[in-house]
C-alpha cells in the first residue's frame, strides 16, 4: 500500500509538472485605452468582443495606471516597478539604464519554462528607446503605430513612423511632418497594423497548438485608440458623430496649479489640429469620433485572437490579461490627450480572465494598480512570488480579489507624473506624486528631494465633486493631511534617470 501511495504520489506531481498542465498566458496590451468600453458602462462605445471577455472573468473597475504616458507605463507593468521606484519618467530612457539585470514579467516566465512571444507594442520602442531582447524567446515582431494609407493624409511625403527612422540620426522628432489626426478609408482589418498583428496572433496560436512542447506567454500589443485615428470605414461607420456627447466642461479643476494641466499637447503633431485652443465643435467630434472608431478596430482584432483561442480549445487553461497602458482626454477640461495626473488620464480598464479562480462576469471596486499585474500573473500561473528579482517590486497580487472581490489588497493607489514649470526660482522640473482612495486623490507637486514644507497640493473629492471641478486642497486640511500621511508611507521618488 505505502509503495503504490507513493507512485501514486510521484504521478501526480509529474503530471502538476508537465507543460500542458501549466497555463499559457495571453496578455493583451492597448495603447491610450480609457475604460470606454461597455463592459465598463460607457453606452457610447460598441466593444462587443472585449464585453464578452469580461464576462469570462474579473472587470477592475478601480485600477488605475502608475504613470499617464507610453514608455513609463509599460515599465510598470513588465517589471511590476512605479516609475518614483525607478527613476526613469520620459520616453528615451530605456529601463534597464536604470536597473541592467532586471527581470521582466516576461523574462520570469521564461526562466521557470514558458516560452515568451511578443508582438505589437508591448514595451514602447521609439522615441530613442528600444526593444528588450531578453525578454522574448523568439525575435519580436514589431508593428507600425503611426500608420496612414490615404496619400492626402500626408500630402504625399512619407508617413511620420517612416520619417522617423529614416531621420533617427539626422534631427529630433519635433522636425518629423505632420500627418492627419485620422482617416477612414474602405480597407479591411490587416490593411492597418493592428490587423496584422491579430492574423499573427492567431498564427502563433495555431503553431503552438501544433507543438505545444512548452506553455506560452503570448503578449499581443495594439496600436489603436493611439492617435492617428487611422481604422477601417466600417468602424467609424458604426457611430452617429452628432450623438457623441462633448465635454461638459472644458475649463481646468478651480484653484488648480496651472502647470498641473495641458491643452491640446500631443495632438499638435497633427493636422488640422491648431497648436492652442479653442476647438470647434465640429473637430472636437470628429476627435472624440475617431476614438472611438479606433477602439472598436481594435475591438475587433482581440474577438478575432479570443476566437482563435476557443477553437483551439486553449481557452480553458490560458489566463488572460487585457490592460490599457493609461486614460485619455477627450476635451474634458479643455484638455486632450495624456500626460496628467486627473482621473481621464489614469484610469484604466483591466480585465483578468482566470479559469477556475474568477467566477465569470464578476467585477471589483478594489483599487488596483498596472504594477499589481505581474506578481498576478505569477501566483496564477502557480510561479513564486517575484520577490527576488533585482528591481523593486511595487506590485501586489490580486489574486485575492479574483477570488473574493470584497476583499482588499491595498487602501490606496499610486501614480505620478513630471511637469517642467519653466525658468526662475521656482522653475525646472517638479514631480506630482499621487494618492488615489476609494474617495480622494491628492497630488503633492515638489522637486524631487525637496522639503514637504516646498510643495504644493490638489485634492479632489470624487464622491461630492465626480467631475474634479475645484482643488479642495486649502478648504479641507484635515482630509489633506490623512493623504500627506498615505504618502509619506512611500519612499522619496527617484531623481530622473537619463540614458
Amino acid at each position: 500500500m505505502f509503495r503504490f501511495l507513493s507512485f501514486l504520489a510521484f504521478v501526480a506531481v509529474a503530471t502538476a509538472a508537465t507543460p500542458s498542465r501549466r497555463p499559457n498566458v495571453l496578455l493583451i496590451c492597448v495603447d491610450d485605452l480609457k475604460p470606454a468600453l461597455g463592459c465598463y458602462g460607457d453606452a457610447v462605445a460598441k466593444t462587443p468582443h472585449i464585453d464578452r471577455l469580461a464576462a469570462r472573468g474579473m472587470r477592475l473597475d478601480a485600477a488605475y495606471c502608475n504613470q499617464a504616458v507610453c514608455s513609463p507605463s509599460r515599465n510598470n507593468l513588465m517589471l511590476g516597478s512605479r516609475s518614483t521606484s525607478l527613476g526613469v519618467y520620459n520616453l528615451g530612457t530605456n529601463f534597464r539604464a536604470a536597473v541592467p539585470n532586471a527581470v521582466t514579467l516576461t523574462q520570469y516566465f521564461m526562466q521557470h519554462g514558458w516560452r515568451a512571444e511578443g508582438m505589437g507594442k508591448i514595451l514602447h520602442v521609439g522615441h530613442g528607446n528600444t526593444n528588450d531582447d531578453a525578454s522574448w524567446s523568439v525575435p519580436y515582431f514589431k508593428e507600425k503605430v503611426i500608420e496612414y494609407l490615404v496619400p492626402a493624409s500626408t500630402g504625399g511625403k512619407l508617413t511620420r513612423e517612416e520619417a522617423f527612422f529614416t531621420n533617427a540620426k539626422a534631427g529630433p522628432v519635433a522636425q518629423l511632418p505632420k500627418g492627419a489626426a485620422w482617416e477612414s478609408p474602405d480597407v479591411a482589418d490587416n490593411a492597418y497594423g493592428d490587423g496584422r498583428l491579430a492574423d499573427e496572433a492567431v498564427q502563433r496560436l495555431r503553431g503552438f497548438k501544433a507543438k505545444p512542447d512548452q506553455p506560452l506567454f503570448l503578449a499581443v500589443g495594439f496600436a489603436r485608440p493611439h492617435l492617428p485615428f487611422s481604422a477601417p470605414k466600417k468602424y467609424w461607420d458604426l457611430y452617429d458623430p452628432a450623438t457623441l456627447p462633448l465635454p461638459t466642461r472644458t475649463t481646468p479643476p478651480d484653484g488648480a496649479p496651472a502647470y498641473a494641466g495641458k491643452t491640446v499637447g500631443e495632438l499638435n503633431n497633427y493636422t488640422p489640429v491648431p497648436e492652442r485652443p479653442p476647438l470647434s465643435e465640429e473637430l472636437q467630434r470628429t476627435l472624440i469620433h475617431g476614438y472611438y472608431a479606433s477602439i472598436s478596430f481594435m475591438d475587433a482584432q482581440v474577438g478575432k485572437i479570443i476566437d482563435e483561442l476557443d477553437r483551439l480549445a486553449l481557452a480553458d487553461n490560458t489566463l488572460i490579461a487585457l490592460w490599457g497602458d493609461h486614460g485619455w482626454h477627450l476635451g474634458d477640461h479643455g484638455m486632450w490627450t495624456k500626460h496628467t495626473n486627473y482621473e481621464q488620464a489614469t484610469r484604466i480598464p483591466i480585465l483578468l480572465v482566470a479559469p477556475g479562480v474568477a467566477q465569470p462576469g464578476t467585477h471589483t471596486s478594489a483599487l488596483a494598480e498596472t504594477v499589481d499585474i505581474y506578481p498576478t500573473l505569477c501566483e496564477l500561473a502557480g510561479l513564486p512570488a517575484p520577490t527576488s528579482v533585482p528591481q523593486p517590486m511595487d506590485g501586489r497580487s490580486l489574486v485575492p480579489v479574483l477570488r473574493d472581490p470584497l476583499a482588499r489588497t491595498r487602501d490606496h493607489a499610486s501614480h505620478a507624473y513630471p511637469k517642467n514649470r519653466g525658468a526662475g526660482p521656482q522653475g525646472g522640473e517638479w514631480l506630482g506624486r499621487a494618492v488615489r482612495t476609494t474617495r480622494h486623490r491628492m497630488v503633492e507637486w515638489k522637486k524631487i528631494g525637496a522639503a514637504s514644507e516646498t510643495a504644493e497640493f490638489e485634492l479632489y473629492d470624487y464622491v461630492a465633486d465626480p467631475g474634479e471641478t475645484r482643488n479642495l486642497a486649502d478648504a479641507q486640511p484635515e482630509v489633506l493631511a490623512k493623504l500627506r500621511q498615505l504618502l509619506a508611507s512611500h519612499p522619496e521618488a527617484k531623481p530622473a534617470v537619463r540614458r
